[in-house]
């Protein structure tokens, strides 16, 4: 995660030497001039509001932790008539932040120099650079992943629309072209 961005529409920036091992607890909220910022890069019809409540504590020796539960309240266009659609998150996040170059951050591989993920298993620390983690910054990243990409206003369906689900494709033969094809 990169530090000290200007376009980041929502920052609240955490100082790294200053966090205990003992969890604190922050309530962050956005202004309305962030609110307005986050629904031009979010390219939604607006955020009406966005809070989250974070646990900030140390991991391990040089990392820290935050734990949190992000919600927002927001208006899409509806993907069918256009028409603005409210929609809640409420959503709960987890990440964990090491020092660039810490032992912590790498990756697990192979021999054969490819990477290892469990894809159920817990995501990888990210790193920072410096002595600040912006928070806000995590907040934004957690509420954009859980925003509707196809927000529906209830019961509206897309008339008209005939799902061509395949079942009647065939493979063409490697002869179809000369079908039609005449010696003369």
């Amino acid at each position: 995660m990169k530090n000290n961005r200007d376009n980041v529409p929502f920052s609240y920036h955490v100082k790294v030497g200053h966090i205990s091992a003992n969890p604190v607890e922050v309530h962050v909220e956005a202004d309305a001039k962030e609110l307005k910022g986050l629904a031009e890069t979010w390219n939604i019809v607006s955020v009406d509001n966005l809070s989250a409540d974070l646990q900030i504590a140390r991991w391990k020796r040089d990392g820290v932790r935050i734990k949190g539960r992000v919600k927002a309240k927001l208006v899409q266009s509806c993907v069918i008539t256009l028409e603005p659609v409210e929609s809640a998150i409420d959503e709960s996040f987890e990440q964990i932040f090491v020092p660039d170059g810490s032992k912590l951050a790498r990756q697990a591989g192979n021999d054969a120099g490819e990477m290892l993920l469990d894809p159920d298993g817990p995501d990888l620390p990210e790193t920072f650079v410096g002595d600040t983690i912006d928070a806000g910054e995590l907040v934004v990243e957690f509420a954009a992943l859980a925003i509707d990409p196809y927000p529906r206003k209830k019961d509206i369906e897309f008339d008209g629309h005939i799902e061509d689900g395949g079942e009647d494709d065939k493979k063409p033969s490697a002869f179809a072209a000369l079908k039609d094809w005449k010696k003369d």
